[in-house]
């Protein structure tokens, strides 16, 4: 018999097992796994890019979209 694994919720830090069934893992709660998928959806967790992908740099950017004016 093998010893379930344990890993920390990655919104509270608890120890919870990292198990089919767990319906949550790796998070211990419906609570967590909801406070973690909106801390994306307000962009407090980002993935940042150290320089811009080739597709965008033949792109103008949005200044040199603006409208003159004269």
């Amino acid at each position: 018999m093998t010893t379930p694994r344990k890993v920390p919720c990655p919104t509270c830090k608890r120890s919870v097992v990292y198990d089919s069934h767990n319906r949550w893992r790796p998070f211990c709660t419906e609570r967590c796994r909801s406070a973690d998928l909106g801390a994306w959806a307000s962009e407090q967790f980002r993935v940042v890019a150290s320089e811009k992908p080739a597709d965008d740099q033949a792109t103008p950017d949005r200044a040199d979209t603006s409208p003159q004016r004269h």
